[in-house]
């Protein structure tokens, strides 16, 4: 009986150990577990992070590609009009005359209503109609005066 009794505590207590065993491996386990998943999870934080960077980085990108596009745009239109203007002949005195102080007097003018307005706009909207007048005058100066000392020599080329 005493060996049938050492038989069955050897089971018993090896059982024990073996159960200790195993719950000790998935204690252990769970740790890992936990661990990998906290790496796993700072890993997907570093890469949205990333593709965020890089997103913001395209988007800063796709601005500067359309400011370019729009300035581009601009100085085309500028160049066609200029080309336009050197493409007119010379015609009777009178109609060269009414051409030569067209620009002048619309000058006079924009720059007469941009003071018009400074003068008899509210102060709340004041800075708006400011800033469209004063662009408006100031394209015009510039354009239309910028490029005259050219304008005589621009014409005998297209006719010579």
């Amino acid at each position: 009986m005493a060996d049938i009794l050492g038989l069955a505590a050897s089971a018993a207590s090896g059982g024990l150990f073996g159960l200790a065993g195993t719950a000790l491996g998935r204690l252990a386990g769970f740790f890992e577990r936990r661990q990998s998943n906290r790496h796993e999870k700072d890993r997907w934080a570093h890469e949205t992070k990333l593709l965020e960077m890089q997103m913001a980085a395209k988007a800063q990108e796709t601005e500067a590609e359309i400011a370019l596009i729009d300035v581009k745009g601009g100085w085309d239109g500028l160049k066609g009009s200029l080309a336009a203007e050197a493409a007119i002949a010379p015609s009777y005195k009178w109609v060269d005359a009414v051409r030569a102080l067209t620009r002048p007097v619309l000058t006079l003018l924009l720059w007469v209503i941009t003071g018009a307005v400074f003068f008899a706009a509210e102060a709340e909207g004041r800075a708006a109609i400011i800033e469209t007048a004063t662009f408006a005058a100031t394209a015009a100066t510039l354009w239309w005066f910028g490029d005259r000392s050219k304008a005589q020599a621009r014409r005998g080329e297209a006719t010579g």
